[in-house]
């Protein structure tokens, strides 16, 4: 590589400095300024980093860093100071996305492949320096000069960059993989080679493939690779040929969720077991597949215990995928939901912003749509509502449906008032709960619509029957 030039780098656009910092051996580049970029590609290259006005035309460079090499080598390292400075930030910025290569968790591995992998992230627009110091005709000798430098460089680069790319290209068609998906919290996933365990072999899948074949936990699927690039700990997938062993094509192509036919549940869950407070709530407020209920109530009416109940029996449901979120929770209830043994499949303390939190609601409910649209059926829990937009919590609830003919969304969720759009609400009085009398359910304020679909025309006459018992 021949020796670079401060204002050649700089005229070169970021996708070239990008090359340049690959062929160099550079870590975590993708992440820099521009300006700090190309004073980490001097530094590695060490080549001129003088300002223009450091020479009086194209050919003093070369006598300036033999008779002045005390005067260039002072530039040299302010320079590796700034972009000392630059490292140190970055790194503190942000833990998760630390280039550590002795680091094997996956982990470090999921940040590594979502900062430097297939989902890479818009670069800063790029800064130029405004330093000019001389003028007149030398200043014009150096500007063409540098433009003469700075288009032979770019050819140069751009052919080794096409070579390189045709490269990937072919050594990704050499190679496919195939196994079983797993999704990550941040919507990206792997390709599982030897499921369940993880292995060196493993693909990263992005989370823009994730989205666009509506991937699910469980899926097999198959696609070239392509070998990991720079800082990159996994292969990633260059695309998906297969789903479940159907062209992915196919697959896409199926109805949209939304506009699949939904009816009223008729399926009701069965408890079992001798819980006051689920016996209740089974023959008084009965939950289906496909139903959209709310647990509500005032503070410290029980809510979460009650769904912390309802978790530990749903998850004995054959043929029902449950899935947890938690939005908002105490970090003592993180504790309360591990003692249980029940793992939370996503989660934010108090602390965490709404729009966080509607976030991880959001990414839940995504997932458990594409497995009811597969002909599956999911549960999705979630604690709470209460501090989400109003908007993410419609939308969370209006999800739960009772596909006709096909598979089921059941969403169960707690907040301090009804949404709105329920089938079920089960409405907990605190004044109950707080001297003990269990269960503590209202059952004025609590009720299903179309229970008879659920319990039958019997169970929904004695419904009404104790309903007017307590009102009376």
């Amino acid at each position: 590589m021949s020796v670079l030039s401060r204002p050649a780098l700089e005229d070169s656009p970021l996708a070239d400095l990008h090359t340049i910092a690959t062929e160099l051996g550079l870590d975590g580049f993708r992440r820099l300024r521009k300006a700090d970029l190309i004073d980490r590609i001097l530094e590695r290259a060490g080549g001129d980093a003088a300002e223009p006005s450091d020479a009086t035309d194209g050919d003093a460079d070369t006598d300036a860093s033999t008779d002045a090499g005390d005067e260039t080598e002072r530039p040299r390292a302010r320079r590796g100071r700034r972009g000392g400075r630059g490292r140190t930030t970055v790194d503190s910025d942000s833990d998760a996305d630390s280039d550590d290569a002795a680091a094997i968790s996956e982990a470090d591995a999921r940040a590594d492949a979502k900062a430097e992998g297939n989902d890479e992230e818009a670069a800063p627009a790029p800064r130029r320096s405004r330093s000019r110091r001389g003028g007149g005709g030398g200043g014009r000798e150096e500007r063409s000069s540098r433009d003469d430098d700075s288009s032979s460089e770019r050819k140069g680069r751009n052919g080794r960059n096409g070579r390189s790319e045709s490269s990937d290209r072919d050594s990704s068609e050499d190679r496919v993989a195939e196994g079983v998906v797993e999704l990550l919290g941040n919507g990206s996933g792997f390709l599982r080679v030897s499921p369940p365990e993880a292995s060196d072999d493993d693909v990263y899948v992005s989370a823009a493939q994730v989205r666009r074949c509506e991937l699910v936990s469980g899926d097999k699927i198959s696609g070239p690779v392509r070998p990991p690039r720079r800082s990159e700990r996994y292969p990633s997938l260059v695309r998906i040929d297969t789903i479940n062993d159907r062209a992915a094509d196919e697959v896409a192509e199926g109805t949209h969720f939304d506009d699949l036919p939904a009816g009223y549940a008729t399926e009701r869950f069965s408890f079992g077991g001798d819980d006051p407070t689920l016996k209740a709530i089974e023959w008084l407020t009965p939950i289906g597949r496909g139903s959209r209920a709310t647990i509500v109530g005032g503070a410290r009416a029980g809510k979460s215990e009650t769904l912390r109940r309802l978790a530990l029996a749903l998850r004995e449901q054959d043929g029902v995928e449950l899935t947890i979120a938690l939005a908002g929770v105490r970090p003592e209830e993180l504790t309360a939901w591990a003692e249980l043994g029940v793992d939370a499949n996503a989660a934010l303390t108090l602390v965490a912003s709404a729009e966080a939190q509607g976030q991880l609601i959001e990414r839940t409910i995504d997932t458990a749509r594409r497995v009811a649209a597969r002909g599956g059926n999911a549960v999705v829990l979630i604690d709470s509502l209460d501090y989400v937009p109003a908007a993410v919590a419609r939308r969370a609830l209006a999800a739960a449906r009772n596909i006709v003919d096909g598979g089921s969304l059941t969403v169960i969720a707690t907040s301090s008032a009804a949404v709105g759009g329920e089938t079920t609400v089960v409405a907990l009085d605190a004044a109950l709960t707080a001297t003990g009398r269990i269960p503590a359910l209202d059952i004025v304020a609590s009720g299903t619509l179309r229970p008879e679909l659920l319990v039958g025309q019997a169970g929904a006459d004695a419904i009404t029957q104790a309903r007017a018992a307590k009102i009376g």
